[in-house]
């Protein structure tokens, strides 16, 4: 589904942040990729979107390039960034009603859908509000509850985490896991390792902006040469080991 391929690049063409990334992420799999601050999780994933430009590699979504075709290779995609991006004068009605208008969803099977999201997050006595009035929690919700409206091919998810509470984080990976039974393809970018170890199938673990261990959780054990660690033992051994 989602293919990349000697992926470099960053911000600028001169300094690039990643060199020579690549994996896949197959329809029906959620792929973990981790690392510490600044190895470049976010901007492969920002290079996937198009929001940069690569400087060297492809990507490819089901045999398609974004240059090839920008609308229908987004339209197959839904992303849940780190940080909520709201309209302030949109309220939380006209948030979902524009995601349904851009990917082209009928009217019964988004009112259905977005119903199921309000009821799913508790967010249903706060359609009319304005993002002004939302807490952090909250505004990752709208993002959330967006991403979900479309049922996309394949879900970006970037630090989804931060500022939802348990039950929302318990609700989110709930519908990750029904997407994925759908043959949706996610790539979840998390620090959170203990859920990563859990709910992906194969990992890509990032170190300064190269590939350092990729594959399944055993896969990697073998790679590094621990057959019973923990994927936080992995991390641990693999991003410090040289700063020890």
């Amino acid at each position: 589904m989602l293919e990349i391929k000697n992926l470099t690049g960053g911000y600028s063409s001169h300094q690039p942040v990643i060199h020579q990334i690549s994996f896949t992420v197959s329809p029906g799999e959620i792929v973990g990729l981790i690392g510490l601050n600044g190895a470049g999780k976010s901007t492969t994933i920002k290079q996937i979107l198009g929001f940069l430009h690569a400087k060297e590699g492809e990507i490819r979504f089901n045999g398609q390039t974004l240059q090839e075709d920008p609308v229908a290779f987004k339209r197959q995609l839904a992303y849940i960034p780190e940080t909520p991006y709201l309209y302030p004068e949109l309220t939380l009605r006209e948030h979902l009603e524009l995601t349904a208008m851009a990917y082209g969803i009928s009217r019964d099977d988004y009112q259905d859908q977005m119903q199921q999201m309000l009821n799913l997050f508790r967010m249903k006595k706060k359609l009319d509000w304005y993002p002004d009035t939302f807490s952090k929690g909250m505004r990752q919700k709208v993002m959330v509850m967006s991403a979900f409206l479309v049922n996309p091919s394949l879900l970006i998810v970037d630090e989804p985490f931060i500022g939802l509470d348990p039950l929302a984080i318990h609700n989110l990976l709930e519908l990750m896991v029904k997407l994925k039974k759908q043959e949706t393809g996610i790539l979840l970018s998390t620090h959170v390792l203990a859920t990563a170890e859990k709910y992906c199938d194969r990992f890509v673990l990032l170190n300064e902006g190269r590939i350092a261990l990729a594959g399944s959780l055993d896969e990697m054990r073998e790679q590094a040469g621990f057959p019973d660690a923990s994927l936080d033992e992995l991390f641990v051994h693999t991003v410090g080991e040289e700063r020890l």
